[in-house]
C-alpha cells in the first residue's frame, strides 16, 4: 500500500527521550493503522504519562513485570496494547529498557480514513469518533493483536504531523484510588481541541 509522505514513520530514536517530554512531543504527531479495509489515521490530541515504578498509578509500579506489563520493560517507542473492561486502549512504551514506562494515548482527530472510522464506530461521527482511549482504537482498528508492535514500521505506526500551538497540562483521568499520583499533572492535550477526551478547566 502507497502511503502519502505525511504518513512516513518516525525515526526509531524519536522515541528515545524522557517520558514527560515524549507524551508531549506526540501531540499533534499522526497515529496510522494499515489494514486490510483501508487506511485511516488521526492526529494525536491528548496523552497520558505513566511512570513507573514509582508512580502508583502506572501498571508497572513497584517494577510489577506481569505478562501483560512485560513490553514496558522493552526499549522506547514499542505498542503497549491491553484490555480495559472491554476497551482495548494503546500506549507508547518510553523510558527506554531499564524504566518500565508508557504513554497513553487518549484521543485523536481524525485525518485520513474518517468513513472508515466512523463506520467502525458504528455511526459515530464528528468529535464522538475517537475522542477517548477505547473509541480511537476502534475507530482505527488497533487490538490486541498489536501488542508489542515497533511504532516506526508499518501497519501501526507514529508519523511526523503538526505540532500544536499550545499545550495544557491537568490530571490524568480515571485513577482515583492511586494515592499522590492522582494529583499529578501528567496528562496533555492541545489546547482547545475539540477532540479532546474530556474538557476540564484548562490551567498550565
Amino acid at each position: 500500500m502507497d502511503k502519502p509522505h505525511a504518513f512516513l514513520p518516525v525515526s526509531r530514536d524519536f522515541f528515545d527521550r524522557p517520558t514527560l517530554e515524549l507524551a508531549k512531543e506526540l501531540l499533534g504527531c499522526l497515529l496510522v493503522k494499515e489494514a486490510e479495509d483501508g487506511l485511516a489515521a488521526g492526529y494525536i490530541v491528548e496523552t497520558e504519562a505513566y511512570i513507573g515504578p514509582g508512580d502508583r498509578a502506572a501498571h508497572s509500579f513497584e517494577n510489577r513485570r506481569t505478562k501483560r506489563t512485560e513490553i514496558m520493560f522493552a526499549d522506547s517507542g514499542y505498542a503497549y496494547t491491553y484490555l480495559m473492561h472491554t476497551h482495548c486502549l494503546v500506549n507508547v512504551v518510553s523510558g527506554g529498557s531499564a524504566n518500565p514506562e508508557a504513554v497513553l494515548i487518549r484521543a485523536i482527530e481524525p485525518a485520513y480514513g474518517t468513513e472508515l472510522m466512523s463506520a467502525r464506530r458504528r455511526g459515530a461521527f464528528g468529535k464522538n469518533i475517537a475522542n477517548g482511549p477505547g473509541k480511537l482504537t476502534k475507530a482505527l482498528g488497533i487490538s490486541m493483536e498489536d501488542y508489542g508492535h515497533p511504532l516506526w514500521q508499518s501497519p501501526l505506526f507514529i508519523a511526523e504531523g503538526t505540532p500544536p500551538h499550545s499545550i495544557t497540562e491537568g490530571k490524568r483521568i480515571g485513577i482515583e484510588n492511586s494515592g499522590e499520583a492522582r494529583d499529578y499533572l501528567w496528562r496533555f492535550w492541545i489546547t482547545g481541541n475539540q477532540f479532546v477526551s474530556r474538557h476540564r478547566k484548562e490551567e498550565k
